[in-house]
């Protein structure tokens, strides 16, 4: 037996996912790499609609199967997913990946859809020179892949000219998140499962 432990879009999301709160309020000189905060890119992913925020524990065993399927290293077996439900119907969940490009951090929000898909990518930092973050069409190749052998660089995700570690960092993020997002449903069904969501409390 395992539960989702959830609170509601109150207090703001942004106290409860730390790590971005960090990245995104510790900017202060580099405020110009900032460009959204994990309130505004939640309310531009799902307008109008509820928004949970979970807290997901893996097991070791999900966590190596995470590793797996992302063919690259997830750090941490804690997931923060936000479960939207729009009009009563589910609306995708977002997860905020937070990474170093060459010395300094990007954060992204990952959106996927009910059915495994990236619904939206949103960089909500970048703290590296301007110069090494691609442009929006760069990122909007990613919209509607699902984690596979296309996934990657140099195959469905064309590389970048000066901007090589930003797009290696970018592909592995997705493909974390995407790896996550797998995980997280196989559990959810899984014989026996209540369907509730994850267990509250470290494996």
């Amino acid at each position: 037996m395992w539960r989702w432990a959830t609170s509601s879009r109150s207090p703001p999301f942004s106290r409860v996912l730390l790590p971005v709160l960090a990245l995104l309020v510790g900017a202060g000189a580099a405020r110009a790499g900032v460009f959204l905060s994990v309130d505004e890119a939640l309310g531009l992913a799902f307008p109008g609609c509820r928004i949970d925020h979970r807290t997901v524990y893996l097991t070791r065993d999900e966590l190596a199967r995470a590793r797996e399927l992302a063919e690259g290293p997830v750090p941490s077996a804690l997931v923060h997913p936000y479960v939207a439900t729009c009009g009563g119907r589910p609306g995708g969940i977002a997860y905020f990946d937070t990474h170093r490009v060459r010395t300094l951090p990007e954060t992204l929000m990952v959106v996927v859809s009910p059915d495994g898909a990236v619904a939206r990518l949103e960089v909500l930092a970048f703290q590296e020179p301007p110069d090494y973050k691609p442009r929006g069409a760069w990122y909007a190749q990613f919209l509607h892949r699902k984690l596979g052998s296309e996934l990657e660089l140099k195959r469905g995700i064309r590389p970048v000219t000066g901007a090589t570690l930003t797009a290696r960092a970018t592909t592995a993020a997705v493909r974390r998140v995407l790896a996550l997002d797998r995980v997280i449903r196989e559990r959810s069904a899984s014989p026996g499962s209540t369907g509730a969501g994850p267990r509250e409390g470290p494996p």
